[in-house]
């Protein structure tokens, strides 16, 4: 598929059955019509009836190319398509659903995680009904009761534990970042040199690209971050934060792990370590509207859900209230 000029516009084309396909776009401008044509494509070359769940998917990560959720997505689909692959999406039931969560805990694999991945079904027929409208509509995907939010979180003494613990460099400047900025893995794995202002003092966490940054947020500088960014950048091969011999890192599960083993810690994941912050934060004092734009939340409600009883205040106000010991000594 190619987009050219055609009238003083822009039209897609593309070869089909040895003979050239053209048509015009509506577009007038090189990104509109970049949008516009492969929906034209899809239009033309899809047929109408007959779309398999395997061919919406492979529409959403062609859609979605370039960002984090097409690489995440290409992982889901590995259990995602030999259940629905081969179903069109009218042919989905609640019994499908509840057959594919069956299957996934026979597995041994956790509720979260067969939570997120029928999500990411929803997500891919809602885009392919109300967005890109390459069906009617978005059957309902039933999904198990989302788990409540894992408790655990270091304590100052674990944190030492596992900084102490941290022998390799890219491990230790990543475990630094995402203590510090409350980030995730995958932005802090994302973070380039340009986006890290040692002047002002800010990271931007954010990257540029279309469709939602979540949990992502311009965050501040603290001292010993600042010193362990100064050191890495003497030394910087690449235009990444986090790098290995002077190329991007895409994962540092291994070493992370390997890390957590030494110092002799359980249950910590890369994810533990952005509610350490959020939690850390709240027992200070940190109001969540801060806590709330330090995570990249949308709002701050987000955050009180999960963090508000934290808060060495939370709902004090409300058991004064309830002290009738001392309000009936008053009396």
């Amino acid at each position: 598929m190619t987009i050219g000029k055609l009238r003083g516009g822009y039209c897609v084309s593309w070869r089909e059955d040895g003979k050239r396909r053209r048509y015009q776009l509506e577009a007038r401008t090189r990104k509109e019509a970049e949008a516009e044509a492969l929906d034209v494509y899809r239009q033309y070359t899809m047929p109408t009836t007959g779309r398999t769940v395997a061919d919406l998917w492979q529409c959403y990560l062609d859609e979605r190319e370039g960002r984090p959720i097409a690489q995440t997505m290409k992982y889901t689909g590995r259990a995602i398509m030999p259940h629905f692959g081969s179903l069109r999406p009218d042919q989905i039931t609640s019994e499908h659903c509840r057959d594919y969560q069956r299957i996934r805990r026979k597995a041994g694999i956790k509720t979260g995680s067969i939570w997120t991945e029928l999500g990411h079904l929803r997500s891919c027929l809602n885009w392919a009904a109300e967005i890109a409208h390459l069906i009617d509509y978005a059957p309902y995907i039933e999904r198990p009761q989302k788990p409540a939010p894992k408790d655990r979180y270091l304590t100052h003494d674990e944190i030492d534990r596992l900084i102490g613990a941290a022998t390799e460099p890219h491990i230790k400047l990543a475990i630094l970042l995402m203590l510090s900025t409350a980030g995730r893995v995958s932005a802090i794995l994302q973070l380039e040199w340009g986006r890290v202002d040692l002047d002002r003092g800010q990271i931007d966490l954010r990257i540029d690209s279309d469709g939602p940054r979540k949990g992502r947020a311009v965050v501040p500088i603290n001292a010993g971050l600042r010193a362990a960014l100064q050191e890495a950048r003497k030394s910087a091969l690449s235009d990444h934060v986090v790098e290995w011999s002077g190329s991007p890192v895409k994962s540092i599960r291994r070493g992370f792990m390997a890390t957590v083993e030494r110092a002799g810690l359980a249950g910590v994941s890369p994810h533990v370590l952005r509610h350490t912050a959020a939690v850390h934060m709240a027992e200070a004092g940190v109001p969540m509207s801060k806590i709330s734009q330090f995570l990249g939340h949308s709002n701050t409600s987000i955050t009180e859900r999960t963090y508000a009883r934290f808060a060495p205040d939370h709902l004090m106000e409300a058991a004064n209230v309830l002290d009738f010991i001392r309000l009936r000594r008053a009396t």
